[in-house]
């Protein structure tokens, strides 16, 4: 529950898969780029590309509907088990606005204030995290089954207006291939 990458300054309006294609294309931002064997877990609004996996796109996907029922097809066992891993980032970002309530309303300060307290307030979540010390929120965000005041979603394909592509169709190709290798997996093991 730790974060390794921040981007400060941006407008709350700007969609995050632009800010993503934006870091991407930065060569001063320093993105950290998994290795060629992994990949970032990510939601419906970014592309599924090589080094992100993106859920499947109009399959059922919030945790809630899984408690109800569980899993039927090879791709709603795949956004289920997305979704359980997902959970943890949605839950350190818990953590982030249970302990700083400036982030949900951001006082009227200047664009740099702004930007340095959205940092340090990341910063001191990471030091609370790593240094392993006593802290009511990590320790209840901690559990798996946490609920999440705006966590959960539902994955809807509400087109590609937001969705840039970044990756070349070959890199989006591979991550489509794969991410069906390991649904496919999921269903002939019943895993989940």
């Amino acid at each position: 529950m730790v974060f390794t990458f921040l981007v400060a300054g941006w407008e709350g309006i700007a969609h995050d898969s632009r800010i993503l294609s934006e870091s991407l294309s930065n060569a001063n931002a320093q993105f950290p780029l998994p290795p060629p064997d992994k990949y970032y877990l990510c939601d419906a609004a970014y592309a599924n590309t090589r080094g992100f996996m993106a859920p499947y796109r109009n399959v059922r996907y919030w945790l809630g509907d899984f408690r109800r029922n569980r899993a039927l097809t090879d791709k709603e066992k795949f956004n289920h088990g997305h979704a359980k891993l997902r959970n943890v980032i949605e839950r350190a970002y818990g953590v982030l606005k249970a302990r700083f309530p400036i982030l949900k309303r951001m006082a009227p300060f200047s664009l740099l204030t702004q930007r340095n307290v959205t940092i340090a307030c990341f910063a001191l979540h990471n030091f609370i995290r790593k240094e392993g010390l006593s802290d009511q929120f990590f320790d209840e965000y901690d559990q798996p089954n946490v609920r999440l005041q705006d966590g959960d979603e539902h994955v809807q394909d509400d087109g590609d207006e937001h969705e840039p592509r970044h990756g070349s169709s070959e890199d989006r190709e591979f991550m489509s291939k794969l991410r069906d290798q390991i649904a496919q997996q999921l269903m002939q093991n019943n895993v989940l």
